[in-house]
């Protein structure tokens, strides 16, 4: 990267009950993999990745949070400056469905109502153990004003989509590169003159 460009440093949160498939996700959104053994997330991890949008770098650094009520409140603490969530569930699981209005608000108490997020209706590619309906993920969302996606981390569906939505969702509801905070810009800024009448 050109030192007088800037980066821009995007902090995003994966959350849902445990066993939804947030690592997966992650994994294979990072690593383009699928890991079928499983080992559950204790507390929090995460992974960053760099994306080139329209001339500028952009650095995801994305949380992935343990579903287990045990590391509540250490996950919930990195809520804090979050720019967007993917709040997750499996679509074979009806409590795990139901659970995401009880994140909902715990992103909102903890995170802020204005935090982009979108929800995921994870393990699509297990058609015959459905037991909530897409209609019923897209009602959800609609419900909370937030977009969704069907997910298989497994077969590789719709989970570069569903980042790429929500970065672009940020970066439109945000000021341009320089106006925000969060930018890192290696240039040193000049003094505004002002202008006599």
């Amino acid at each position: 990267m050109d030192e007088t460009s800037g980066f821009l440093l995007l902090k995003i949160i994966l959350v849902g009950d445990s066993l939804v498939g947030k690592t997966c996700i992650l994994q294979r959104y990072i690593d383009h993999n699928f890991n079928h053994s499983y080992v559950s997330t204790i507390g929090i991890d995460f992974k960053v990745k760099t994306l080139h949008v329209n001339g500028k770098f952009i650095k995801l650094q994305i949380w992935d949070t343990a579903g287990q009520e045990r590391f509540h409140t250490i996950s919930t603490r990195y809520f804090r400056g979050a720019h967007g969530l993917l709040i997750i569930y499996d679509i074979t699981n009806v409590l795990s469905f139901d659970n995401v209005v009880w994140w909902m608000k715990d992103v909102d108490v903890n995170a802020g109502e204005n935090v982009d997020r979108i929800i995921l209706g994870n393990k699509c590619d297990l058609e015959d153990k459905r037991v909530i309906s897409k209609e019923k993920g897209q009602q959800l969302a609609w419900e909370h004003g937030v977009k969704f996606f069907e997910t298989s981390a497994k077969d590789n569906i719709n989970i570069e989509q569903a980042f790429s939505i929500l970065v672009e969702d940020i970066l439109k509801k945000n000021y341009s590169y320089g106006e925000k905070p969060d930018v890192v810009n290696l240039k040193k800024p000049e003094k505004k003159k002002c202008c006599s009448r």
